[in-house]
């Protein structure tokens, strides 16, 4: 059984840093590209960043570049979401990704999400 479990979540006031961690089992995760996502009250879920399985590539949401940060260490099956200069607007759900690709195929796994809340 699959499951990603998000932590490090939590209330930081604006400027801030959170570092936001997902610890993956059942699957694997040196094979899988990692991506964070957010969900805010009303809104649709969006793509933070991406990480490939080999760390080589990494991507990002416009509104997020230069202040996030995404990593992984494959050792300890870990995907890493470093926020920098928080700002109200990132107040959201985030959630972990997991994407397999087996023969063509993507299979998808969610974590239960995290919530991060920036105060002004």
């Amino acid at each position: 059984q699959v499951q990603l479990v998000e932590s490090g979540g939590g209330l930081v006031q604006s400027g801030g840093s959170l570092r936001l961690s997902c610890a993956a089992s059942g699957l694997t995760f040196s094979r899988a590209t990692m991506t964070w996502h957010r969900q805010a009250p009303g809104k649709e879920r969006e793509l933070v960043a991406s990480i490939s399985s080999t760390e080589s590539i990494t991507n990002y949401a416009n509104s997020v570049k230069g202040r996030f940060a995404i990593s992984r260490d494959n050792a300890k099956n870990t995907v890493y979401l470093q926020m920098n200069s928080l700002k109200p607007e990132d107040t959201s759900v985030y959630y972990c990704h997991a994407r397999r690709t087996l023969s063509g195929i993507n299979i998808d796994y969610w974590g239960q999400g995290t919530q991060v809340t920036v105060s002004s």
